[in-house]
């Protein structure tokens, strides 16, 4: 289990922690998003990536779980199409999604399909018209903990459901014990963070809670945090570092953000052995996944109660919302160019070197045909 962590991190050790807005000139090199990490030199030009007429500036909001991935995705799109500079603010699914349903962007960047009534809505801003989810990036949902002299935890969804709902607050907790006898577990108390803003990250942990564990988490899923207690932190980035500088911590995030020193649990599923949260058994989950939504709407049901070998079960899907037509003329070009680099092989390859799933051939085929028909 411990050289399946070492290889996970070094999957990882590229990935840069995000917490503002990622705003890349056409040059390439200038980062304002207040990240860590990476490398200072300038992406080379990507002759596989079409340009056509794309120009000017393309505003983006959304997910801060796919932040690391669109970060490493626009430094390489815009050193080859250098008339278009991008803005992406990381600021969470649901201002994401607000902010799309408003005119206000080009695209939204979510961890959840849109909802009936968002779809709805959406024909407001989509001329004749209305948004479709395209699924971009795909990943684990780590759960990262900090527990000094605690190297391997395994839990399964009762327990997590229990902790998060402030039922077990100590980590000698018996319930804990019973998963890790081999732990030498200490009577700390259990820091439990969760999104303060409305999350995808979180809509899909409750998503799992419910379908695994669903006597021990009464709660309906969604993209805001409904049990009392606990304690919050704006963004993926903000509830990595609560759990790296507090002890006794624990949270949830997207699996690149899981690094300096955060542990990861191993979720027992009922499978032959836990499993871990890693880029291959989360791509596992994602196969197993079903296209739901209608027409060109490519919305994925995943199986968040797998008992499938390897197959990790807390993980997410984002996607990037636009108008199927009726986009905005003035962007329409960036928007397909960008979007057409991150579904290509070249811009998928670049998800899995960042610790990120990339989207399953068949069903990323779709995207590519979407993304070129877009109007």
């Amino acid at each position: 289990m411990k050289l399946q962590r070492m290889n996970r991190r070094a999957l990882t050790l590229g990935a840069l922690a995000v917490s503002g807005a990622l705003a890349l000139t056409a040059c390439g090199s200038d980062d304002t998003s207040g990240g860590t990490g990476g490398t200072d030199s300038t992406p080379k030009a990507n002759s596989n990536i079409k340009c056509d007429d794309a120009k000017g500036q393309l505003l983006a909001n959304g997910s801060s779980a796919q932040a690391n991935a669109i970060q490493t995705w626009i430094k390489t799109y815009t050193a080859s199409c250098k008339g278009v500079q991008i803005n992406y603010k990381p600021e969470g699914s649901g201002a994401g999604v607000t902010a799309f349903l408003q005119g206000q962007t080009a695209f939204a960047g979510s961890d959840s399909a849109l909802k009936p009534e968002e779809l709805e809505e959406s024909k407001k801003v989509c001329k004749d018209s209305q948004a479709i989810d395209l699924p971009m990036v795909g990943g684990p949902i780590a759960v990262g903990y900090n527990v000094p002299g605690v190297d391997n935890l395994v839990l399964d969804a009762k327990t997590l459901a229990d902790i998060f709902n402030n039922k077990i607050t100590n980590w000698d907790d018996a319930a804990i014990k019973k998963l890790n006898p081999d732990a030498k577990l200490p009577d700390t108390k259990i820091q439990a963070f969760h999104r303060s803003d409305e999350s995808g990250t979180t809509d899909n942990l409750t998503k799992y809670l419910k379908a695994a564990a669903p006597a021990n988490w009464p709660y309906e899923p969604g993209k805001a945090w409904e049990p009392k207690g606990g304690q919050s932190a704006q963004g993926s980035s903000g509830v990595a570092q609560q759990v790296k500088q507090t002890a006794g911590s624990i949270s949830y995030m997207e699996l690149s953000y899981a690094k300096d020193g955060i542990q990861t649990v191993a979720i027992d599923t009922g499978a032959a052995a836990p499993v871990e949260a890693t880029v291959d058994n989360a791509t596992k989950a994602i196969a197993d996944a079903k296209v739901v939504g209608k027409g060109k709407d490519l919305a994925l049901e995943l199986n968040y109660a797998t008992k499938a070998e390897g197959a990790y079960p807390i993980t997410l899907v984002t996607y990037e919302i636009v108008c199927e037509k009726g986009n905005k003329a003035e962007t329409l070009a960036a928007t397909k160019s960008f979007l057409g680099y991150a579904a290509s092989e070249d811009g998928q390859a670049e998800l899995k070197k960042q610790g990120y799933a990339p989207i399953p051939a068949e069903i990323n085929a779709k995207v590519r045909e979407t993304v070129a028909a877009l109007s």
